[in-house]
């Protein structure tokens, strides 16, 4: 510790509030997670599983606006919308849209990369001795194609990977069959990344890492915080379950749920919840060598303890709507149409919310004007890939010291009301 010895509430157990607090644990500050239904229980156990470092490239690439009408009328596109939700949403899309082009896309990628480049190595620094390292697994990670124009339809996107230091393997043919044979004989091409990895069950995994925090001396609470408790422009305590809970500084990491205590603290964060779809085939008759990406379904396939994750789709619906049964049942048709032969014992059905800033940048910092109130939110579907790194910069700007990158694109001041 090289300040003062401090007490930070931190709202919301997923990966990025337990990373901050093992974070600041390990730095000799009190900590005390809060979140209304425990550790590892909404987007952070719902994912995908894969550290998708070389997810840099956002959703709104060039192209995309002339691209979605067609998607959202197209039964068989990864692309949801529930209409009744469109008017509320408009205000958020607009903004959203303005960056599908080349220079904000690049800008965009640029800011991800230092968040989610190393994402193996954070993970497997952030659970050393915590008893969690069992569910970190180094694996390769492929994005598969139907052959090497669909690839190179890609280009732009692959172009920004290359130019942050990504390297790749193509596998065409032969040599991808030769590596999983699984797939089926007209998905040709693909391409094989290093250095990824997995986590083989994402919500005993941050469960395991809040553990560690409560057996280490941290404190966790089941509430739903209400505010945040201020003196003047100085964070001094939330309030959550009734009581009040003093602390010398806040951070909310909530997701999509951070909007309205944001709100408290002078932010307007144009958040929306992109709702992300999972199935879980348990004892199938194969798994994949390593996860995998089909990029023309948009969605992953993940070998977990026990069962193949499912994990993609974009609906825009909103957080009160029911789960819709299409996504389900596009995910159950592209994962037989890639795996043939593919069978299973049961089959379970999950719907989360990724927290999605129309600008496609985690908010990652000091509430301008409130001392001591801090913001960790806003990834979109790299949450698990980038919540270690972001729970340690946090942890950093908490304790007072400066990262060593610069924080300038995920800065909350851009939020300011």
């Amino acid at each position: 510790m090289t300040g003062p010895r401090k007490t930070v509430a931190i709202v919301g157990a997923g990966i990025v509030g337990v990373s901050a607090a093992i974070w600041l644990r390990r730095d000799g500050h009190d900590v005390v997670l809060i979140d209304k239904a425990g550790p590892g229980e909404g987007t952070s156990y719902g994912n995908g599983g894969v550290l998708a470092s070389c997810s840099i490239v956002p959703v709104t690439t060039p192209g995309l606006i002339r691209k979605a009408p067609r998607m959202l009328l197209d039964p068989n596109q990864p692309l949801f919308l529930k209409w009744g939700y469109l008017p509320p949403l408009l205000p958020w899309l607009r903004r959203y849209l303005s960056h599908a082009n080349a220079a904000d896309t690049a800008r965009i990628a640029a800011a991800l990369a230092p968040i989610v480049g190393d994402s193996l190595a954070d993970h497997q620094a952030l659970a050393a001795g915590t008893g969690a390292e069992k569910w970190v697994r180094p694996s390769d990670y492929l994005y598969i194609y139907n052959d090497r124009a669909h690839f190179e339809g890609d280009a732009f996107g692959w172009g920004l990977r290359k130019d942050h230091g990504f390297t790749w393997e193509p596998l065409e043919s032969a040599a991808f069959q030769a590596y999983d044979p699984i797939f089926a004989p007209d998905l040709g091409f693909a391409v094989r990344l290093g250095d990824h990895g997995r986590i083989a069950d994402p919500g005993k995994y941050v469960k395991d890492l809040a553990a560690y925090v409560q057996v280490n001396g941290g404190r966790i609470v089941k509430a739903l915080v209400e505010d945040v408790v201020r003196d003047g422009a100085r964070v001094t305590g939330v309030r959550a379950g009734g009581e009040t809970i003093p602390c010398d500084a806040v951070l909310i990491a909530t997701g999509v749920w951070s909007k309205p205590l944001a709100a408290k603290l002078g932010m307007r964060v144009p958040l929306e919840s992109e709702r992300g779809y999972h199935l879980e085939l348990w004892e199938p008759n194969f798994m994949p060598k390593s996860p995998v990406m089909i990029a023309s379904g948009k969605f992953v396939a993940t070998p977990m303890d026990g069962r193949l994750r499912l994990a993609g789709v974009v609906e825009f619906g909103g957080l009160k709507a029911e789960p819709s049964a299409a996504p389900f049942a596009l995910l159950k048709k592209n994962a037989l149409a890639a795996m043939p032969g593919l069978q299973w014992e049961k089959m379970t059905e999950w719907m989360g919310h990724r927290p999605a800033p129309a600008d496609s940048i985690p908010v990652i910092g000091e509430v301008p004007g409130v001392k001591g109130a801090f913001l960790g939110f806003g990834h979109h579907h790299i949450g698990l890939t980038g919540g270690p790194k972001t729970g340690r910069l946090l942890a950093q700007m908490i304790a007072g010291r400066r990262p060593n990158i610069d924080m300038t694109a995920y800065d909350p001041v851009r939020f300011t009301l």
